[in-house]
Parts: C-alpha cells; structure tokens; sequence
C-alpha cells in the first residue's frame, strides 16, 4: 500500500488505513490529555493553597500518597505503554505540578553526571533543583540544615554489597528515611578514542570498576585501572587526557560529551542499586511500606544469642525481615549496632507490636524511616 498516495478525506477501501483520520484523532486526544493536565496542575494549586501561604513544594509533597498514586497508575495498566514508561510518565507529570510555586531542592552524590543524579530524577521527575555535593556527609550535613528539602544517597549494589557510609552518618543523623529507588545499573566504556588499542587507563569509582572487573580483564588486559570518587570524575578526565576512557552510564557520557565505545560492561545483567531518600519527618503508612530500625542488645555478651534476642520478636509476631547489618557503635570498643529493614510500617500491626518488644530489650534503639516500598 502506498500510503504517500493517500490524500485528507479519501475513501479507503477495504482494509486499508485513513491515516488522516487517525492523526486527527490523535490531535483530538493531546488536546483532551493536556486540558486534563493542565486541570491536574490546577487541583495542585488549590492543595497548595490549603495549606496556607508556605514557602515551597516541600510542605505539601507527600511521598506517601505520590507512593499510592504511583500503584494506581501499574494497577489501572492496560497497554500498550509498559509499566515502567507509565510510571515515567506520570512522575513527570508530578513533579510538574509540585513545582508550580517552587520546585523541591534534592541534594545528591555529585558531581553532575553520576548514577545518583539518575536516581533523583527516577523518583523526584525533573522538575526538581538538583544539588550536587561531593560526599554522602554533605548530602545529610544540608539536609539537615535544610538547605536541600531531600537529599539521596547510595546504600546498596546487588553485587558489591552496602554502603557503609550511608550506615554509618545513620548512626548520628536524627535524619529519617523518606523512600527507597531502584535503579538498573547499565555501565558503559566511554571516551574519545579511536578504538580499545588507544586506551591506556580507565577512569571510574571502584565500584564501578568492581562491577566491570571480568570485562575489563577479558577486553582490555593492558589497561591501567584508576579509582576515582565518582564515575563523573572518571568521565572529565576522559574528556580531557588522550589515552584516557571512563567507565559510566548515558548522564556521564552526555554531560561530558564523550562516545560511548562500548555499551553494558557490566558482568552480571542484573546489576542494581538501591538508593534512599533522606528527609527530616517520619512519614504516614502508604499501604505497602518497609521500615527500617537501628538497634543495639543491652547485654553484648551474649555472644551469638544477640541476634536471635534481636530477631525474635519479628518472629513471634510473623514480621518479614528484609536485611540485616551490621556497624560499630562508635560509642565502646568492639560494640555494633544493627540496621535491619522489615516489610510494614512502624505505626501498624503487627510490626507496632513487634518493635515495642524490641524496644524493651535494646540498650539504643531508633526508627529510622518507615517509607513506601520502591514503586517499579
């Protein structure tokens, strides 16, 4: 069929497509989808309103209900759009509305370019004020003073195992956790070489290179490796010393327009990191929530019956525990605290009742967050 043929308002025979007819009706719909979004963004406002004359997004924005909007959004899915393009679409939506007065201020791992800053805008969308700093203390230091509205670090990697500076400002921080994210690591080769002959050094994070470690050995054997802080301080000196690749994903490559050489380098297919979102406030149940507490035994000398003492209430009371880690006090000498995620929220049962026999049994015990479970 020669569709070129086909001019406005001609009759189609059988089987054939009036495609004039169905961009019409394309155009009727993105007339109709942006009243609705504009209609949206007007109900924003009068939730702004109601809340009197506040300074900015972060007294409104409810990660708890953005959580529940979000499921309705996967749960009303028919297609064709997959889950994870609609969820795209209506975080963006989102986070247009929020910041009609002003957007919210996410600090993040820096620098610009980073797998962190991938992560803000998964879970905020972009209509958001990215605040890069160069250390996960930083990050907590101005959210804490309230220069940044949330901040979001790294805590986990599906094969390199945790983050244990995230744990570790936890410890002190009377921060809280405001929500969880997902992200599919894709690590990709990038440069401005002309081929892998030309590289003689590779410039990224060590986890990064950690995660890349038997492709790097099979393909590029005669490399120098260089750790660095961030994969985007890898990726400026890609962009700047001949010889020089880095290591990163597509925000790296764009930021410092570098080609990418060679895409998914990664080892495992299936590598992810888990990022928080850090705030200041305890949120509300969301309907599917995880918490996460920090607990230390009044007695540590009970050797290996601590973690049974610590676990046992989840088990009496049929709690889920997700993790459990372990970290020093930094209050005595060979004392450890344990941070442990379970699935529920702390002000519901039965995991209210099973943190309340926790409790009694903890020489320091502490909620910190009890968030909507990652949306995905």
């Amino acid at each position: 069929m020669r569709v070129s043929s086909l001019s406005k308002g001609e009759n189609k025979g059988s089987g054939e497509i009036d495609l004039s007819s169905i961009r019409e009706r394309i155009d009727s719909v993105d007339r109709e989808i942006q009243s609705l979004i504009n209609e949206r963004a007007r109900f924003a406002q009068e939730v702004g309103k109601s809340k009197g004359n506040l300074a900015g997004a972060v007294h409104y924005y409810r990660p708890e209900r953005e959580a529940e909007v979000l499921r309705a959004v996967l749960a009303r899915n028919e297609g064709p759009l997959r889950d994870e393009e609609m969820l795209r679409l209506f975080r963006e939506i989102m986070s247009a509305c929020l910041a009609q007065q002003e957007p919210l201020k996410i600090g993040f791992l820096g620098p610009e370019g980073t797998f962190t800053q991938t992560a803000v805008y998964k879970h905020f969308g972009h209509s958001v004020r990215g605040l890069p700093f160069s250390t996960i203390d930083e990050v907590f230091q101005e959210v804490e003073s309230g220069a940044a509205d949330f901040g979001v670090v790294p805590i986990e990697n599906s094969t390199e195992g945790t983050v244990n500076n995230t744990l570790d400002m936890f410890i002190s921080s009377p921060l809280k956790v405001s929500g969880e994210i997902e992200l599919r690591i894709e690590q990709h080769l990038m440069g401005n070489e002309d081929g892998l002959d030309s590289i003689e050094r590779i410039c990224a994070h060590e986890q990064s290179l950690a995660q890349c470690r038997g492709w790097l050995r099979e393909y590029l054997p005669h490399a120098e490796l260089i750790g660095v802080n961030s994969n985007a301080a890898g990726a400026r000196r890609a962009r700047d010393e001949t010889g020089t690749a880095a290591i990163g994903g597509d925000a790296a490559a764009e930021v410092y327009n570098l080609k990418i050489m060679v895409n998914n380098v990664e080892d495992r297919a299936d590598n992810s990191t888990r990022f928080l979102v850090i705030g200041r406030k305890l949120l509300a149940p969301s309907g599917d929530d995880k918490t996460t507490v920090l607990v230390s035994t009044k007695d540590t000398a009970e050797g290996a019956g601590i973690l049974h003492s610590l676990l046992q209430p989840f088990a009496t009371h049929g709690v889920s525990m997700s993790r459990i880690e372990s970290r020093p006090s930094r209050r005595k000498k060979w004392e450890y605290v344990f941070f442990i995620d379970v699935d529920g929220h702390a002000e519901e049962a039965p995991l209210k009742d099973a943190l309340e026999e926790l409790e009694k049994n903890s020489s320091l015990y502490r909620i910190v967050g009890a968030y909507p479970k990652a949306v995905r």
